[in-house]
């Protein structure tokens, strides 16, 4: 009989995906960091060529830059840039490819931020849960 606070296995043993190496679930470090360098690469093409250096309207352009690179990389490539330098790679759980309506709900979700404060056991955020995708390593 086990007990109710009992250890269930690793991250990712639910989803079938291995417990370390390439496949298995992205560790929080990794992703804050793909998110950081995603987020400046936004406001820099924000800053330099939408808003000429008016810096109270380039937040929302950045936000608008951000949504456009998350929709149309992790639709497509599976990978933002951010992503891409530390390893990462978004699949669908299912069907192993992220589907680009998946990429826009996941992006929606991403962008009102609170969705990606909310994890799983498995350290998915729920816009990951949602979107029925997770982030792993490469």
């Amino acid at each position: 009989m086990e007990e109710a606070g009992a250890e269930f296995g690793y991250r990712g043993e639910q989803l079938g995906l291995p417990e370390d190496g390439p496949g298995s679930i992205a560790r929080p470090g990794r992703r804050l960091g793909a998110l950081l360098v995603d987020w400046a690469l936004c406001v820099l093409i924000a800053y330099g060529l939408i808003t000429d250096g008016y810096t109270p309207a380039t937040s929302n352009w950045a936000l608008l830059v951000f949504f456009a690179l998350g929709v149309l990389t992790v639709g497509t490539l599976g990978f933002t840039p951010g992503k891409r330098l530390f390893r990462l790679r978004v699949v669908g759980v299912d069907t192993g490819r992220v589907q680009p309506l998946r990429a826009l709900a996941r992006t929606v979700l991403l962008c009102l931020a609170i969705p990606a404060l909310v994890w799983d056991r498995d350290g998915r955020g729920l816009h990951d849960r949602l979107a029925k995708t997770v982030e792993v390593r490469i």
